[in-house]
């Protein structure tokens, strides 16, 4: 009996379970920051349409973190930003990709984030990040700024620029 002509169960599919590796993608966050709130965008778009995020998207060939933050916020948002310092990385693993996310702390140099891609934006207090459905990854970096409790402790954002 040809392969074609057999009658295949999941056990005997397992058989042909190859483990593909998963794409990644390296992006970049802006955890924008400003009179003690944080500023969170929601997808417009996509399988997580709905969902929140902070701003941001992916680093292209050739270009530093950095660099693709500040692309990304002004065609995003409209709007110019100072890259501060490192606050986390994130790697998380989503059906179809493994993410590398690089966040940021920034602030607004100039720009009014007006809502070029997003369907929706808010400044958020520490009381209100549980009020939004957080992507998988950048949960974690909400998590994070919880457990330092962030709007609290100047130091976290002293010398960011």
């Amino acid at each position: 009996m040809a392969i074609a002509d057999q009658d295949f169960t999941d056990e005997s599919l397992l058989f042909f379970d190859i483990m593909i590796p998963k794409k990644t993608i390296e992006v970049v966050a802006a955890v924008i920051f400003c009179d003690g709130r944080l500023f969170a965008t929601q997808r417009g778009y996509g399988e997580w349409k709905d969902w929140w995020e902070f701003p941001g998207g992916k680093i292209e060939q050739g270009e530093k973190a950095e660099e693709a933050l500040k692309r990304e916020i002004r065609e995003e948002l409209a709007t110019e930003i100072a890259v501060g310092r490192l606050l986390t990385t994130v790697c998380h693993d989503y059906p179809q990709f493994h993410l590398i996310m690089y966040c940021y702390i920034c602030t607004v140099v100039s720009g009014r984030l007006s809502l070029l891609e997003h369907e929706d934006a808010r400044w958020l207090s520490p009381d209100e990040l549980s009020s939004v459905k957080w992507l998988p990854a950048d949960a974690e970096v909400v998590e994070l700024l919880k457990a330092t409790d962030f709007h609290s402790h100047p130091t976290l954002w002293h010398g960011i620029l």
